[in-house]
């Protein structure tokens, strides 16, 4: 039953937002708060739902200052010079844009952090889409996939997890899977490539696309706000701001919330100013906070219920027993579901350990199926419990269930391509 009504829940959701009949911050609250009342679980409720937001308090924190902090360089100009010489580099060419989204993202994404990574491409990319008339989509497509693969370095989330779950080191996981992302990255580069030459296509034959979200974090450009003088210490404080969360010096929200007063201070010391700067972006930083807060909500009802486990256990228990002498490739396709409808701690420390039980009775290493398990994370952040994938879309100024539609199948080709070269060369 706890099974039936988390992939009902799941389910609901998902066809809610995509038929936009509610918007993702009340589907994630209504739909979980309902089906848990008519499941009996009225009287613990409040707690579920009090842990699950504490669990995500942080992650809400950091992603409000960092929209706010990242909102007012891009208001000062400090990414003008970046965007120019990428402007450059591509021209107005279409294709060299997508190419270059991905390999920006590639590069930014070896901090590991998901959302410093949207912050900082969708700042440098997204004028150049609006510049040459490009469907925002492709961004966030390209932006999403280059991601998934990095996300799978060792202080990405995902492997520490099956490292720490399995007790196992990077050279047993990490390393065999280097291959892999690099053959992953190839596979994104030319899904790129497809989708600049596409959108080249369309462009030509309908014109430049001009369905702008102005709420987006580019938004409308105010020339009063541009500081061009002080674009070398805006410079030098992003930088110490992103040496500071590399070495995760203080906690990244902390980070963030004094490195934008601090750079509120530098670049509008008159308090008006400083107010229309909230003022002018407080819309967008509120709406991915809520969102993830709403998020918070679903996976401590989903947690504190026990669906979560239900729903990992029972997915194991289909498996027929025949099937033991292919754990590895089970393994690797089933941690494509497992990692898009439960969280990574749910899968990796609940789930993981019970399929590495079973592959011990059959003779099937820890370190194969540990690797087998984040095949699956070619797909994971499309996943509406993942909170990190609202600030992009929120960013790029895109819906989430256009961006889920859009991205879906090149995902699933991600995972399908990492899993037959895990195969090819015998990874798993």
């Amino acid at each position: 039953m706890l099974t039936f009504l988390g992939f009902l829940m799941i389910f609901i959701f998902m066809i809610l937002i995509m038929n936009k009949k509610m918007t993702p911050l009340t589907a994630l609250v209504i739909v979980p708060v309902t089906i848990a009342l008519f499941a009996g679980f009225g009287p613990q409720l409040g707690d579920m739902m009090k842990n699950g937001v504490k669990e995500i308090a942080l992650t809400g924190v950091m992603l409000i200052f960092a929209i706010l902090y990242f909102s007012l360089m891009i208001d000062t100009g400090l990414f003008e010079p970046l965007v120019n010489i990428i402007l450059k580099a591509v021209g107005d060419n279409p294709i060299k844009t997508t190419i270059g989204t991905a390999v920006l993202t590639s590069l930014v994404s070896l901090d590991g952090d998901g959302s410093s990574t949207y912050l900082i491409v969708v700042a440098a990319m997204l004028p150049l889409y609006k510049k040459q008339g490009m469907n925002p989509l492709i961004l966030t497509c390209i932006i999403m996939l280059a991601g998934q693969i990095m996300n799978i370095l060792p202080w990405g989330g995902p492997t520490a997890r099956v490292m720490s779950s399995l007790k196992l080191g990077h050279t047993e996981i990490f390393v065999p899977m280097i291959p892999i992302m690099a053959i992953g990255i190839l596979w994104v580069i030319f899904v790129a490539y497809i989708l600049g030459r596409k959108e080249k296509i369309r462009i030509a034959k309908h014109g430049k696309f001009t369905r702008y979200n102005s709420n987006d974090i580019i938004g409308e450009a105010d020339p009063a706000l541009r500081r061009p003088k002080l674009i070398l210490i805006n410079l030098a404080l992003t930088i110490t701001l992103l040496v500071v969360m590399i070495l995760d010096i203080v906690p990244l929200g902390i980070a963030f919330m004094i490195a934008f007063c601090i750079a509120s201070i530098i670049n509008y010391p008159k308090l008006k100013d400083q107010q229309k700067i909230i003022s002018k972006h407080a819309g967008n930083a509120l709406s991915v906070a809520g969102m993830i807060f709403g998020a918070g909500i679903f996976t401590g009802i989903l947690n504190g219920s026990g669906i979560m486990q239900a729903m990992g256990n029972s997915m194991i228990e289909i498996v027929p027993k025949s099937w033991g002498g292919y754990m590895n490739i089970v393994t690797a396709l089933f941690s494509i579901p497992f990692t898009f409808f439960l969280s990574n701690d749910a899968y990796y420390f609940g789930i993981l350990p019970i399929i590495v039980a079973t592959g011990h009775q059959l003779g099937i290493s820890p370190e194969i199926l540990g690797r087998a398990s984040l095949i699956g994370q070619g797909s994971h952040l499309l996943s509406p419990l993942v909170p990190s994938t609202y600030l992009l879309v929120s960013l790029a100024g895109v819906e989430f269930s256009d961006h889920l539609k859009y991205t879906l199948k090149w995902a699933l080709g991600s995972s399908v391509i990492m899993l037959l070269s895990a195969l090819i060369l015998g990874i798993i």
